[in-house]
C-alpha cells in the first residue's frame, strides 16, 4: 500500500492573525483526503509584500527560510491564491543563475499548489465529507486566478458539497484590495470594493465565498459599513463544514 502524501500546510500571515479557523479547515479537507499534514513552525511570511514593493533582498531572504522550513515535503499547499501564487510563480525569479538556491526553489515551486487546486487537480477529489447546502456566490481572486488559472476548482468542490452557486456579475474583477494597493490608492479601492459589494448583492445569495483572505476581509468591511446581511466565508471553512461560528467580520 502506498504512503499518504506528506502535506505540509503554509499558514499565510493573514490567517495565522485573522482567522485561525481557515488554517484549521484546510487541514481538516486535507486529512479528510488522505494526506499526512504536518505545519512547519519555522514557517513566515511568503514574502509577497516585500517582492511587490521592490525589496528583493527582504524577498529572498524569507525565501531562503522558506526553502529551509518546507524542505522535505511531498508537497506544500496553502489556502491562498495569492500567497500560493508567489511561491508557486516568483520565489524562482528571487535567485540568480550562479545561486545554489536556485535549483531548490524550482524543485519548490512545482511541489507548491493552492488548497482547491490541490484538491481537485492533484488528488482528484469529487466529493467531499461535509454538506453545505446553503446559496452562496463566488469571488475569483486576481492572484488565484490569473496566476494559477484557479476558477473551476472551488466551484467544482462547492458542488459537490451541496452548494447552491449564485454567480454574481463580474465575479472575475479586483475587489480593490490588492495588498498595499488599498492603501496607496484609498479611493479607488474603495470605489472598487463597492463595485464588487454591489455585485454581490444584486446576486441574491446569503453567502460570500472566495479563496483568499485578504479580499473576504476587504468585502467583508465594506459589506458590513454598509450593513449588508450577506455572511462571508472562506472556501476552506464552507467545505469542511465550519458554517456555525462567525462569519469573517463578525467580531472577530
Amino acid at each position: 500500500m502506498a504512503s499518504p502524501p506528506k502535506v505540509a500546510l503554509f499558514v499565510t500571515c493573514l490567517v495565522d492573525l485573522f482567522r485561525p479557523g481557515v488554517g484549521f479547515a484546510a487541514i481538516r479537507l486535507l486529512e479528510d483526503a488522505g494526506c499526512e499534514v504536518e505545519v512547519p513552525g519555522a514557517q513566515t511570511c511568503c514574502g509577497q509584500p516585500a517582492f511587490n514593493s521592490g525589496d528583493r533582498e527582504t524577498a529572498r531572504e524569507l525565501a531562503i527560510g522558506i526553502l529551509d522550513a518546507f524542505s522535505g515535503y511531498d508537497y506544500i499547499v496553502a489556502p491562498s491564491g495569492s500567497c500560493a501564487g508567489m511561491l508557486r510563480t516568483h520565489i524562482t525569479e528571487l535567485f540568480d543563475e550562479n545561486d545554489a538556491n536556485l535549483a531548490r526553489a524550482r524543485d519548490f515551486s512545482k511541489r507548491c499548489h493552492e488548497l482547491t487546486s490541490f484538491l481537485v487537480d492533484i488528488l482528484q477529489i469529487g466529493e467531499v465529507a461535509h454538506s453545505a447546502e446553503i446559496d452562496i456566490t463566488y469571488h475569483d481572486s486576481c492572484s488565484g486566478l490569473r496566476e494559477l488559472g484557479i476558477r473551476q476548482q472551488p466551484r467544482q468542490l462547492l458542488l459537490a458539497a451541496g452548494a447552491n452557486i449564485l454567480e454574481m456579475q463580474d465575479s472575475e474583477t479586483c475587489c480593490g484590495f490588492g495588498g498595499t494597493f488599498c492603501v496607496k490608492y484609498p479611493d479607488i479601492s474603495t470605489r472598487m470594493v463597492s463595485n464588487k459589494t454591489a455585485n454581490v448583492e444584486a446576486s441574491g445569495a446569503g453567502t460570500l465565498v472566495a479563496g483568499d483572505l485578504g479580499c473576504l476581509l476587504n468585502i467583508a468591511g465594506r459589506l458590513r459599513r454598509e450593513g449588508s446581511g450577506v455572511r462571508v466565508r472562506h472556501v476552506a471553512e464552507v467545505l469542511a463544514g465550519d458554517l456555525d461560528g462567525p462569519a469573517i467580520g463578525e467580531g472577530n
